[in-house]
């Protein structure tokens, strides 16, 4: 079982950052692609972004590249997502999510976070 536990989110005005961290239990960290979810509310969970085992790869949202990225440190077993110049609509509870191949394209992921709630606002 692989457990994932989320932390960074907060409130934050428009055009403001934070980073969340997702800091995970998997034997072989590195094996792991992982990815970022969100829920916003009334709305259904949505991907946002991806990385691979090495972090050579990555897979964005239309809407989030350029703001956001996504990166790992295995040494830390830690997948952080630097987020910037958020807009009210990027609220949400977001997600970090493990699934057992090095690289992984779709969105079926095997293990969950129990998310962290981002709210920007002004």
């Amino acid at each position: 079982q692989v457990q994932l536990v989320e932390s960074g989110g907060g409130l934050v005005q428009p055009g403001g950052s934070l980073r969340l961290s997702c800091v995970t239990s998997q034997r072989t960290f590195s094996t792991y692609t992982n990815g970022w979810f969100r829920q916003a509310p009334g709305k259904e969970r949505e991907f946002v972004v991806a990385i691979s085992w090495s972090g050579d790869n990555t897979r964005y949202l239309d809407s989030v590249k350029g703001r956001f990225t996504i990166s790992r440190e295995n040494t830390k077993n830690t997948v952080y997502l630097q987020m910037n110049s958020l807009k009210p609509e990027n609220t949400a509870v977001y997600y970090c999510a493990a699934k057992g191949l090095t690289w992984y394209t779709g969105d079926r992921y095997d293990y969950w976070g129990q998310g962290t709630q981002v709210t920007v606002s002004s």
